[in-house]
């Protein structure tokens, strides 16, 4: 059986009815053997109105981002949006190097595996300077930067806590770091280099 096969199949049982003349498959059944568990699933997926890859893209998610929150947000006019994955207690980089200064640019950073664009790409210009491995991303529109590559770590993203949606965050804990001096600062930093590690 094909995937579309399967998954047609699938709603078919959840709705308790097959194809003409042929057998619905019982809740829970499909391209995989679910045993006991088939029922469960099935009612889950009715009760959340989920399809087979919705419902399993949210229990991967819960599995693999154990004790993460998904945190969206997005720049002012609403162009530019994202979901990120996340503790829900931010350890938030406030860094005095001249472009974070001038743009108060505090942020947390993430590796780029839990970061998602869910829209917005085309209206997204980029300004570099010096040493041009800091990507700093915003809305051609209104000009919010809500994300960023950093230079430290330039595998993942610098996220602006304050761009985030109200109601995932628990708390925020600061800690400066000295941009002025970046290579030193870095350098001498125990976890920063690890933060855009999976």
């Amino acid at each position: 059986m094909g995937r579309a096969a399967a998954e047609a199949a699938a709603r078919r049982a959840r709705r308790g009815r097959g194809k003409k003349g042929e057998r619905a498959l019982p809740p829970g059944r499909g391209p995989w053997e679910l045993g006991a568990q088939g029922e469960r699933w099935a009612a889950f997926q009715e009760r959340h109105r989920l399809s087979c890859e919705e419902a399993a893209r949210l229990l991967l998610d819960a599995y693999e981002y154990r004790g993460l929150v998904k945190h969206t947000g997005g720049c002012h006019c609403g162009a530019v949006r994202f979901e990120v994955w996340a503790s829900p207690d931010l350890h938030v980089f406030n860094c005095n190097c001249s472009i974070c200064t001038k743009k108060l640019n505090r942020h947390f950073i993430v590796p780029a595996s839990r970061f998602k664009l869910l829209k917005g790409a085309e209206n997204l210009t980029t300004y570099t300077f010096n040493t041009h491995r800091a990507q700093h991303t915003f809305c051609k529109t209104c000009g919010v930067q809500s994300f960023y590559t950093p230079r430290s770590n330039p595998d993942g993203y610098g996220i602006a806590p304050h761009c985030l949606d109200d109601g995932t965050v628990h708390s925020i804990v600061i800690e400066d770091i000295n941009g002025k001096e970046w290579e030193k600062a870095v350098k001498e930093h125990k976890t920063i280099k690890d933060m855009s590690k999976p």
